[in-house]
């Protein structure tokens, strides 16, 4: 059992004992293929294949298994780190703890959007992006996108979509009107802005964080760690109600074979969701 905290709280020694475990991934080249992971499980509605990742049910225990491998390779370098998560609902500006020089870098300059500070930016030697959404090879990041500006969530969107009593609904996709998945997720529910809550941290972050390749940028393991935390806040405030769809849609129905009721294996480990519903004998959040 061990402790994933909030990053806020992280001590000097904590965050470059994370820091350099991130970078000798990178070294070993496993990094990288974390990103060529989630590239390859993006999949979207337009596409016919299953997506187990991203617009449907299974976004949250897809995501947890997800972390726990990447924390997995992490700790096998440094057996005393852990994913730290990231409340951008109180941590919501250019100069929160996360960006400083000695933890994540800051803010992409103008023009190219280069983030140039902290142990990720491309001058440092140590960060060279190898299959983004663009050519370039350094970590790009475009807070707020000036050009058409977009805040991050606030505490009280969060509070809507944890008050929804249900996980997820039909259509099982991104256009689902309701359930607390689409919520926090955050592709446009009946009613609201535009992306919400999940999308919109991405889309504020903007750069190497606004595609399939997002894990590119480092923060984008503090901002799972979060959405994991939420779904766990969820499962506290609703202990009756459950994972869905439970059981496999009837044949037919367009999302049968694209989406994972509880029971069906996710690739690419072969693990359904019904075994990552509960995290509490492996780690905490404080």
């Amino acid at each position: 059992m061990y402790s994933r905290k909030n990053q806020r709280d992280l001590t000097r020694t904590e965050k470059k004992r994370l820091v350099d475990a991130i970078l000798e991934l990178k070294r070993s080249g496993r990094y990288d293929d974390f990103v060529s992971l989630h590239r390859q499980y993006y999949v979207t509605d337009a596409e016919s294949r299953p997506r187990p990742a991203h617009m449907t049910p299974s976004f949250f225990p897809w995501h947890r298994r997800y972390l726990l491998e990447f924390e997995k390779a992490l700790r096998a370098v440094d057996p005393r780190v852990s994913i730290p998560y990231w409340d951008w609902t109180r941590d919501n500006t250019a100069s929160s703890s996360l960006w400083a020089d000695d933890f994540l870098g800051g803010n992409g300059r103008p023009g190219d959007r280069q983030v140039m500070t902290g142990p990720f930016a491309y001058r440092q030697g140590n960060w060279r992006i190898r299959a983004g959404v663009t050519d370039d090879p350094f970590l790009r990041r475009n807070f707020g996108r000036p050009s058409s500006p977009v805040t991050l969530p606030a505490a009280a969107d969060v509070e809507r979509a944890l008050k929804d009593p249900v996980y997820d609904t039909e259509p099982w996709n991104s256009v689902s009107t309701t359930g607390f998945r689409n919520r926090i997720e955050g592709w446009g529910i009946r009613g609201g802005r535009g992306v919400a809550n999940h999308n919109r941290v991405h889309r504020w972050i903007g750069g190497s964080m606004a595609g399939a390749a997002s894990p590119d940028d480092p923060v984008f393991w503090l901002h799972h760690a979060f959405i994991d935390l939420l779904w766990t806040r969820w499962q506290k405030a609703h202990p009756r109600s459950r994972y869905l769809p439970a059981r496999e849609l009837p044949a037919g129905d367009p999302q049968r074979d694209r989406i994972f009721p509880l029971d069906r294996p996710m690739p690419p480990w072969d693990v359904a969701p019904s075994q990552l519903m509960d995290h509490s004998r492996l780690y905490r959040y404080v």
